[in-house]
């Protein structure tokens, strides 16, 4: 497994930084401010709906299921989330990172970022009356699904680091999981990554991106 080592971004919040990679998990101009802006401003809240499925692409941190379980409790929407992970953190770290402090929660809420990493993989898990988290131990290559969702969160790492996920055939796969009218969001907005978006069904948009990203992607199933 690749060392990790925390970093604080620009916002206050952790990031974990992979020196083998040189890569991070999340922007280091600000790891909260870039979750709220690529996957619960420009995705979950496109969604109008009362009952929202979301499939997340790389649970890392969990800060992206995090933030939409709180935007559920405040909405009330009833939210069913799916999210793969083939390398998930060790609780260790995971008790580390500063999200709930930095979001300044009280203990009750607080309490349910643990949990959510701490419950039990492969099952659905009411994590509250309003949020509902299937956490899979799996590669995306290896997801099969009949189950078909509203937005689809694509926090894969980087083109130029895994490559591999951002294929014509991974991107036809993400198109096929969406409902009608569902989106497809993700921080990355390189051309190679929207002629395929586009090759395979998407409409794309062009949207401004987190602090330090000029901008970012949202593809649509019409």
């Amino acid at each position: 497994m690749d060392k990790k080592e925390l970093k604080i971004t620009e916002d206050g919040s952790h990031t974990l930084f992979i020196p083998d990679l040189n890569e991070t998990y999340h922007s280091s101009h600000g790891a909260i401010q870039e979750s709220l802006h690529v996957f619960i401003d420009a995705g979950l809240k496109y969604i109008n709906n009362k009952e929202i499925k979301v499939l997340e692409i790389g649970f890392g941190t969990g800060l992206n299921a995090f933030l939409t379980l709180l935007e559920a409790n405040k909405t009330e929407a009833n939210i069913n989330y799916t999210s793969l992970e083939a390398y998930p953190l060790e609780m260790s770290l995971v008790r580390q990172l500063n999200y709930t402090s930095e979001l300044k929660l009280d203990d009750y809420i607080a309490c349910l970022y643990n949990k959510m990493h701490e419950v039990e993989w492969g099952s659905l898990q009411s994590i509250t009356n309003d949020f509902k988290l299937k956490k899979l131990k799996i590669k995306l290559d290896d997801f099969e699904t009949i189950e078909k969702y509203d937005v689809i969160y694509f926090d894969a790492f980087a083109p130029q680091i895994q490559p591999e996920m951002w294929t014509v055939s991974v991107l036809a796969k993400m198109y096929n999981c969406l409902n009608a009218n569902g989106v497809l969001v993700t921080y990355c907005a390189k051309g190679i990554v929207k002629r395929a978006l586009k090759e395979v069904g998407f409409k794309i948009e062009s949207i401004p991106g987190p602090p330090g990203k000029r901008e970012m992607t949202r593809a649509y199933k019409i």
